[in-house]
C-alpha cells in the first residue's frame, strides 16, 4: 500500500526532464496571430512532468514521478512573442515512470485515476490558461513570468510559473520551472492509511511545450 500512498504528487508536476526527440506527425494544429504562421504542438515532446513524495516517521523519503501528455493547445504569438495560451492535459495519459514492475505501475496508475485522486472518468481533462505574459527580471534564471488559471477536477485556481520561452520564425518552446502546487486546493484530499506516513500536500509540476510551423 505504501507505493500507492507515494503517488499524491501527481497533479499534474512535475520534475524536470526534457528529452530531445524527433518531431512526429502526432500533433495538434495551433493557429497564431502571426501572419502566415501555423504552429503545431508536438504531443510526444510536450508534456507535464510530475513528482510527489511522502513523509515517513518525520523524514521525507520515497515518492513517485511521471508524466501527463496533452490533448490540445491554443497558442497566440504576436510580434514574435508569446501573448497567450490554453493547454488541455489528457488525464487519461497520467502515468508513473518510477516503478519498473509493470503490474505495480498499472495498479498505481489506476489508483491515481480513481475517486481517491483525480477522478479521471468524471474529470478527463485539466487545463492551464495563460492570462498574462511578463518579462522576468534581467539576469534571472528564467526569462518569462506566466500568470494563469489552472483547472483540476473542476476547480480553478490562479497559478504563476517562471519559464524560459523561446520563439522564432519556425519554433516555439516553453519550459516552466518546477512548481509546487497544493493538491488540497484542487480537491485531491486522499490521506495515508499507513501508520507514521504522511502524504505531502505539495505536488511538483513542470510544463514542457514544443511547437513548430512544420
Amino acid at each position: 500500500m505504501k507505493k500507492i500512498i507515494l503517488s499524491l504528487a501527481v497533479v499534474a508536476t512535475l520534475s524536470a526532464c526534457t528529452e530531445d526527440k524527433k518531431p512526429t506527425s502526432e500533433s495538434h494544429q495551433v493557429e497564431t496571430t502571426k501572419e502566415g504562421a501555423t504552429f503545431n504542438i508536438n504531443k510526444e515532446e510536450s508534456k507535464i512532468n510530475w513528482k510527489g513524495s511522502e513523509i515517513f516517521k518525520g523524514k521525507e523519503e520515497g515518492g513517485h514521478f511521471g508524466i501527463i501528455t496533452f490533448q490540445s493547445a491554443d497558442i497566440t504569438v504576436k510580434d514574435g512573442k508569446l501573448e497567450s495560451g490554453k493547454f488541455v492535459a489528457d488525464m487519461n495519459t497520467l502515468a508513473s515512470l518510477d516503478l519498473k514492475d509493470e503490474e505495480k505501475a498499472q495498479k498505481l496508475n489506476s489508483h491515481l485515476k480513481n475517486e481517491d485522486f483525480f477522478e479521471v472518468e468524471k474529470f478527463p481533462t485539466a487545463t492551464y490558461e495563460i492570462t498574462k505574459v511578463s518579462a522576468a527580471e534581467e539576469n534571472a534564471d528564467y526569462n518569462t513570468i506566466l500568470d494563469g488559471n489552472m483547472t483540476i477536477k473542476g476547480i480553478t485556481k490562479p497559478i504563476q510559473f517562471k519559464a524560459n520561452v523561446s520563439v522564432n520564425e519556425n519554433d516555439l518552446e516553453i519550459a516552466t520551472a518546477p512548481q509546487n502546487i497544493n493538491r488540497q486546493e484542487f480537491g485531491v484530499q486522499y490521506k495515508s492509511d499507513v501508520k507514521d506516513v504522511i502524504i505531502k500536500d505539495e505536488l511538483n509540476v513542470q510544463v514542457i511545450i514544443k511547437a513548430n510551423t512544420q
